[in-house]
């Protein structure tokens, strides 16, 4: 019989895979990173419990080129500063990616909030243009000019925080209590350079990031960067307390939120 292909992979098969990805080669992206101060209300009211605002009511765009080796990737994040347990990090609200091979670990892993979207990272001489846009929005715009380099930071560990969650079945809430998961990178940058500009945040009902108001821009750069990345789940959360933000991850929060119809074949699509 022909090799069935949705058929199970050997053990053998399984060991080869987990070998390959576990000696991927360092991969650099060409990425712009623009920091503001925004309003500490707003940052606050974003955050979901257990996570807590930072000191200071930070917001990241992070827009990126990445060159897989025949997948070149455009990557993007909008992010608040957020703490927990002592732990200080970022909390992502919108992860636009441009292929959907870079959406399902991270979602379904990590509990990343990756959605498809369109990533544009341009340079021309001195002048940079990046945006993230879905919808036919650039909800995210960063314009400036290049006007010195920076020096390089030493290698630094980041963390992200996520939750990971199943809706369930009968439209209720979770299948399981959600978990929150701390995500450390551990970056590298052969490359920084610094850019006057500014930040333009455009109205979108699907990315609302335009309600985290620029106060004062802390820093845009350009560089070159690599990262890994690993997870761990630091614990499990109130599924009610956090039923109230799941919106966040979808464009159509109805989507999860009602059950389907007796003997239907599922919900909305």
């Amino acid at each position: 019989m022909a090799r069935v292909r949705y058929g199970a992979r050997t053990e053998a098969e399984i060991a080869a895979a987990r070998e390959k990805s576990a000696k991927l080669p360092d991969i650099w992206s060409i990425g712009v990173v623009a920091v503001w101060e925004s309003d500490p209300d707003v940052v606050a009211a974003v955050l979901p419990p257990p996570l807590k605002p930072a000191d200071r009511p930070l917001v990241r765009a992070n827009i990126s080129k990445v060159d897989l080796p025949g997948y070149p990737l455009g990557a993007g994040s909008v992010a608040v500063a957020a703490q927990h347990d002592g732990v200080e990090g970022w909390y992502p609200l919108v992860m636009p990616m441009t292929l959907e091979r870079a959406l399902t670990g991270g979602r379904e892993v990590f509990g990343e909030p990756k959605k498809l979207g369109e990533v544009t990272v341009e340079r021309d001489g001195l002048v940079v243009r990046a945006a993230l846009a879905r919808h036919g929005i650039a909800f995210v715009e960063v314009r400036g000019a290049v006007d010195r380099a920076l020096p390089l930071p030493e290698p630094t560990r980041k963390t992200d925080f996520y939750f990971k969650f199943l809706p369930a079945v009968d439209g209720s809430g979770f299948d399981v209590d959600p978990v929150l998961v701390h995500c450390t990178r551990n970056e590298k940058v052969r490359k920084l350079e610094h850019i006057t500009g500014d930040v333009v945040l455009r109205e979108s009902m699907y990315d609302p990031v335009a309600d985290l108001p620029v106060r004062r821009i802390v820093e845009i750069t350009i560089g070159e960067k690599t990262t890994d990345q690993q997870g761990r789940v630091v614990e499990r959360v109130s599924a009610q307390a956090l039923l109230p933000y799941i919106h966040q991850r979808y464009d159509d929060p109805l989507q999860i939120l009602d059950a389907p119809p007796e003997g239907s074949s599922g919900g909305r699509g």
